[in-house]
């Protein structure tokens, strides 16, 4: 989660480089996608770290952009769920229920829902670092899937997913392999943790 301005730019680093984007800047016309994560994490700074009514008219501005931004790409995705090192493959229906948290690294395509359980608004998955989801997964419940899982597509998981670094598909999603996201998402956090410390 952002705390400081310090984290925000972490956030925005981390998410540029999951993205795979070496350019500065958003093209006018091009990289929605990219354009909506920086919003997302503008928002995330502005609710987490801007408290004072002050600053309350231009959070809401921001919260607005962010909803029409949402409309126009088909997402529903509320802040502060995903970790650093979000990459959203393109525009399509995604949703994640706002009681979801997800971690650092995560790479989602379209047509995936992470959800709640039925009847409970509160009881959504907890996903860890490093996680792969392929397009048209569904994830709910109050599950916890670990570190480094690639979820296959069209899979879905409604119970958690304990051994890390494993591959899972089908209806409900089995594991089917043990190789797990490597190769399948980019590692911003570690690669900055890497940058800074000159290796």
């Amino acid at each position: 989660m952002i705390k400081s301005k310090e984290d925000y730019y972490y956030y925005l680093e981390a998410d540029k480089i999951a993205l795979g984007i070496t350019k500065k800047r958003p093209s006018l016309f091009l990289d929605e996608v990219w354009r909506f994560e920086r919003l997302l994490r503008k928002v995330e700074y502005y609710k987490n770290c801007k408290k004072s009514a002050l600053w309350k008219p231009y959070y809401y501005l921001l919260y607005f952009f962010l909803h029409r931004a949402q409309i126009k790409l088909g997402f529903y995705i509320h802040p502060n769920c995903f970790g650093a090192g979000l990459s959203i493959s393109h525009p399509g229906t995604i949703i994640v229920n706002g009681n979801a948290r997800i971690g650092s690294n995560c790479r989602l395509h379209d047509c995936v829902v992470i959800g709640t359980e039925a009847g409970y608004s509160d009881r959504a998955p907890t996903i860890g670092d490093n996680v792969y989801i392929g397009p048209g997964a569904k994830i709910y419940g109050k599950i916890m899937v670990a570190n480094g899982v690639a979820i296959g597509a069209n899979s879905v998981v409604n119970k958690s997913i304990d051994e890390p670094n494993v591959t899972v598909a089908g209806v409900p999603a089995k594991k089917v392999s043990n190789s797990g996201s490597k190769g399948l998402i980019i590692e911003a956090t570690d690669l900055i943790k890497n940058m800074e410390g000159g290796v």
